[in-house]
């Protein structure tokens, strides 16, 4: 009886998958749902056949794009790889990633499986899911009216991490809030950081200023960006971890250019990526891959052709490159920001914030967003969008962003915009808005209706 269930329940999520498909959906997370109502034992049993391997990558900021690249890295060397590629990372968007890789008869036949998850959503995955290795990237504050402040977040990974006796935790040594998972535990630990002083100073809030053992404010030797970079407790002696896998040599002048080095392995990177924040994600999924058995040596080929996921610096062809970007939270946005700054062509930005279920009503993180950055001679516009608008234009009014345009209508502002004087656009979105914007810059794209009469 249970075998048949099984099978009506893959049945019926392969064909909401297909029926999601022909309507122009994602069929992410509704199949999953559909099939663990009709046999809530399926993503346990299909998860027990990965036959190698099940990593899973949590972490507020570059969640997808980790596990995409480790999923890359993995499959490159021929393996078989169940992997939730876009980013569908609650226990809904898990089951429906295992049910797609299986046949029709309730086989899978995988070596990894590499699976971003939702840190929230933890708790209840790894009740039908056992990783092997975990990958936390890093933790700040996110969707305020779902998760609280970051503590809560932290008190729920733990209670997940305690139903996984035996896991890797692979830790971004950087992130004082990752690396406190490290900190009294018997679970093998792996560090990855950047060794090397960027001399980034940012006015920017810290999510984990004090120290999470005795709560003196923390110091460092030096600072990437919010709590990432070398530091160190005076009080209790809580400090950075020595990486296990470091990168250092750092150029940002043409995409990322620098060196990693694990144990005696040292290998030059040369990606086509733009955000110096990649390197984290980069330096993540390089990590799980190589005590996986991957060579490092590979990487670079691997890597360079990687796609990212829609929204993360995308490229559009508008008469002139228009670039989509994701960005959360407040610690995204700045990065973002830095990315925008780096580009020494005159440009033209554009702001789209939503409040849907998915983005969280609270937007008040805007505030902590640093747009005084974007005055510079080399920004000639500003535009805010998105239902939220009205915000997002009192914000730049504090910030004494000039001149700025308010236009609710995302597809008028997008035309707006590339008609302006500026060689490129970036328009900077959060998640309920990255997908319409993606549309209408595909469209514009294929029938040039952006052009100006």
């Amino acid at each position: 009886m249970n075998y048949i269930r099984k099978l009506i329940a893959i049945w019926a999520a392969k064909l909401a998958i297909i029926g999601s498909k022909l309507f122009g959906k994602k069929g992410s997370a509704a199949p999953g749902s559909i099939a663990l109502k009709i046999y809530p034992n399926i993503l346990k049993e299909l998860a027990a056949n990965v036959k190698q391997e099940v990593i899973v990558v949590c972490g507020t900021n570059g969640k997808t794009t980790t596990n995409n690249m480790l999923y890359g890295l993995i499959a490159a060397k021929n393996y078989s790889v169940v992997c939730n590629k876009v980013g569908a990372n609650m226990l809904e968007g898990v089951t429906t990633a295992f049910i797609n890789a299986a046949s029709l008869w309730g086989k899978l036949n995988a070596d990894y499986a590499c699976i971003e998850m939702d840190e929230a959503s933890t708790v209840k995955v790894f009740d039908h899911v056992t990783p092997s290795k975990i990958i936390i990237t890093n933790l700040f504050r996110d969707q305020l009216d779902r998760y609280g402040e970051i503590d809560i977040t932290i008190r729920l990974l733990e209670q997940a991490l305690a139903k996984t006796p035996d896991v890797q935790l692979i830790l971004n040594g950087d992130d004082p809030l990752a690396v406190r998972f490290g900190h009294n535990t018997d679970k093998k630990c792996f560090y990855f950081g950047i060794d090397q002083d960027m001399n980034i100073h940012l006015n920017e809030t810290k999510e984990g200023r004090f120290c999470t053992f005795c709560g003196a404010p923390l110091q460092y030797h030096y600072y990437h960006y919010s709590q990432l970079g070398d530091f160190y407790c005076d009080a209790c002696g809580f400090k950075r971890p020595s990486p296990d896998l470091r990168a250092f040599d750092i150029s940002l002048q043409d995409g990322l250019q620098f060196k990693v080095s694990y144990n005696d392995m040292t290998t030059s990177l040369n990606i086509n990526y733009k955000g110096f924040y990649n390197i984290y994600n980069i330096l993540a999924a390089l990590s799980a891959s190589i005590l996986s058995g991957i060579d490092l040596h590979t990487a670079n080929d691997i890597l360079n052709h990687f796609k990212p996921q829609i929204g993360r610096m995308e490229t559009f062809d508008l008469g002139k490159p228009v670039i989509l970007n994701l960005s959360k939270n407040p610690a995204g946005f700045n990065q973002a920001i830095s990315t925008v700054l780096q580009d020494t062509r005159d440009k033209d930005v554009m702001v789209v914030i939503n409040d849907n279920a998915q983005d969280g009503k609270d937007i008040s993180w805007i505030w902590d967003v640093d747009f005084e950055r974007l005055i510079t001679p080399d920004i000639k516009s500003y535009i805010a969008s998105g239902i939220r608008k009205e915000d997002v234009s009192v914000r730049f009014k504090y910030a004494e962003i000039r001149p700025f345009k308010v236009e609710g209508d995302v597809q008028s502002a997008i035309i707006d915009l590339v008609n302006r004087s500026g060689q490129v656009c970036y328009i900077l979105v959060n998640y309920t808005a990255l997908f319409n914007t993606q549309d209408i810059l595909k469209k514009l794209q294929k029938n040039g209706q952006w052009k100006a009469s």
